[in-house]
């Protein structure tokens, strides 16, 4: 029997966070998954702080290139990322809740473009990532 897309999505993001020890060592969440699509999210811990007292800039790329990995992976097809950029937009700091919302932009062949914007719990843009994607061999999971 088939399943339906958003059941992918959901059956790659749960063989993905079954082996991601890294996204949860920083303490994030998946927070909703689909075809082509990742919200995760997290909160900054204090000692995620830099000499400046805001949230280190890895640590929001490292939610940002979470996010895309889920989003690029939810097609149960193994993805990779080739190139991803970050523009920071915005301070975050200790306490503040970041989310991560993931999008497909465009997708061909083996190469992908997805769009990620990272918020804090006011709505405010924290920071946008595009990541480029490439699938390589292999599946999260056996389909029928």
């Amino acid at each position: 029997m088939a399943i339906s897309d958003q059941q992918r999505a959901e059956k790659s993001a749960e063989a993905m966070w079954a082996n991601d020890n890294a996204t949860a060592w920083f303490g994030m969440t998946l927070d909703a998954v689909g075809p082509g699509s990742a919200t995760m999210s997290m909160t900054v811990k204090q000692e995620q702080a830099n000499g400046h007292g805001i949230c280190h800039g890895g640590v929001i790329f490292a939610l940002a290139d979470s996010a895309f990995a889920f989003a690029c992976n939810s097609y149960n097809r193994v993805t990779v990322a080739q190139s991803n950029t970050i523009t920071y937009v915005a301070p975050a700091k200790a306490g503040d809740k970041l989310v991560a919302d993931a999008r497909e932009v465009a997708r061909s062949g083996r190469s992908g473009t997805w769009d990620v914007t990272v918020t804090n719990g006011d709505g405010a843009v924290i920071a946008l990532f595009r990541g480029l994607a490439r699938t390589i061999s292999g599946t999260l999971f056996e389909e029928e």
